[in-house]
């Protein structure tokens, strides 16, 4: 497999690292336990001849050849944490190359992976156009803003799709690491997985702060304000759409335009967020938990919380203490 990693001015450097180093030691593995195969060609490119990382460490990189045929194309985040950053960022002159070419490998049939704030690469240039799609989550609703076509699931780790696969934020450049070393070998990857003690982790959920994405609209965080006083009731669209002197339809318009979900569902993540904190802060039993986030018994949040989090309460309890 021929990996090229496109490296940009100003990239997250864990990204980078943990990108080059997963596949290091893929290549390592191979050699002593599997008889060199599968085998990784990785190249780190530029469209500069010279590259500095956010923390001002300088890349080497190869200029593009026009020839180059790789198999697959990561793009590994820039270091722009704030929609305002981001924007300036995305409208650099390097920037526009790199989404011109990235545009060239997509039509030459080149699969193209990104992840983080790589993605927004990927979106920027149309690939993500009208196909399912994650980001990092701390900026997806700023991501639904700029790309109303690109059908977004930032819930998720990892979203294949027709032109390669995206991942979630930070640390997700390992876990799209471990993918694609399990594309060529489940076992490698199992290897790989042990030997750096990490796992692909199928979803970002467990991590979303729901109050860092209200914080992207006034409506929404004054509701998310108004759901958290209110969580041990049962909840009801009209009552909080009264609450904050709007119309049902225009709270829903904007939780969906800007989480991605309905009131309801976004009420639940709060709740389960509250559930967590019991869980670990509290001597309290799940009975009483569930009364707390509004629920009659335990085993109705048992169950979400099974449901979006993919743990049982004893995980969760085990984890948290």
């Amino acid at each position: 497999m021929h990996i090229v990693i496109l490296a940009l001015e100003g990239l997250f450097d864990t990204g980078l690292t943990v990108t080059l180093d997963a596949f290091a030691t893929a290549r390592g593995l191979s050699t002593r336990v599997m008889g060199g195969s599968p085998h990784f060609e990785v190249t780190t490119v530029g469209v500069r001849r010279k590259v500095r990382t956010a923390q001002g460490l300088i890349v080497p990189v190869d200029v593009i050849d026009p020839d180059l045929k790789p198999d697959w194309v990561i793009v590994p985040a820039l270091k722009a944490t704030t929609p305002d950053a981001l924007a300036a960022a995305l409208e650099r002159p390097d920037v526009r190359d790199a989404k011109a070419q990235l545009q060239r490998w997509h039509a030459a049939g080149i699969s193209i992976a990104a992840s983080c704030i790589g993605t927004f690469l990927l979106a920027e240039a149309g690939l993500l156009d009208g196909r399912e799609a994650t980001t990092t989550w701390s900026l997806a609703p700023y991501f639904r803003q700029c790309y109303p076509r690109v059908l977004l699931d930032e819930s998720r780790m990892l979203v294949p799709s027709e032109i390669g696969v995206t991942a979630g934020a930070a640390m997700g450049h390992l876990d799209l690491a471990l993918w694609l070393i399990r594309k060529a070998s489940p076992e490698l990857a199992a290897l790989v997985s042990r030997y750096l003690l990490a796992d692909i982790r199928s979803a970002q959920a467990p991590y979303i702060i729901p109050n860092h994405l209200a914080q992207a609209d006034p409506l929404v965080l004054r509701f998310e304000r108004w759901a958290r006083d209110h969580l041990s009731g049962g909840f009801s669209l009209g009552e909080a759409a009264d609450a904050l002197a709007t119309s049902p339809r225009s709270l829903q318009r904007r939780c969906q335009a800007v989480l991605g979900k309905s009131p309801l569902a976004y009420v639940q993540d709060l709740r389960v967020e509250r559930a967590q904190s019991l869980l670990h802060g509290s001597g309290l039993d799940l009975e009483a938990i569930a009364a707390e986030v509004g629920y009659v018994d335990g085993a109705t949040l048992r169950v979400l919380l099974r449901r979006r989090l993919g743990r049982g309460v004893r995980d969760l309890r085990a984890d948290l203490r």
